[in-house]
């Protein structure tokens, strides 16, 4: 039963849940920029370079028998991959460095002490006026 509560200890803490969503958003994004590669950037790249199609770039090791599909490695999918780590990790480079600067500002702009509570107002008056008397 210890180890049960220690787990349940582990798994709820923020730290964790910020991670899971943190992976779960990743994921999405990692769809949405390997869509925007594939889809809307290397197309143009493909007509510019005289209609050639990236994901179509193989370079074949061994040829397709009738008992065997042919053996390729994938040049172009391997291309359209490095574009999209490269658009996420600039993603995430900028995310960091707005939340560096953000932080930064934070640290500049010191907050302004609270005022006292009202119980040690009163009661620093109180040390006033008996000193006072003396």
């Amino acid at each position: 039963m210890g180890m049960l509560k220690e787990f349940q200890d582990f798994a709820v803490k923020g730290n964790v849940v910020d991670m899971a969503v943190g992976i779960i958003i990743g994921g999405a994004f990692g769809t949405i920029v390997k869509s925007l590669v594939s889809d809307i950037i290397m197309p143009p790249i493909g007509v510019l370079m005289g209609g050639l199609d990236f994901s179509s770039i193989v370079i074949t090791l061994k040829a397709a028998t009738a008992d065997a599909e042919a053996v390729t490695m994938n040049i172009g999918a391997f291309i359209n991959n490095v574009i999209s780590f490269v658009i996420v990790a600039w993603a995430v480079f900028m995310l960091v460095k707005g939340m560096n600067t953000l932080k930064r500002k934070e640290e500049a702009a010191p907050a302004e002490p609270s005022a006292p509570p009202r119980s040690e107002v009163l009661l620093e008056e109180i040390r006033d006026a008996l000193k006072s008397r003396a």
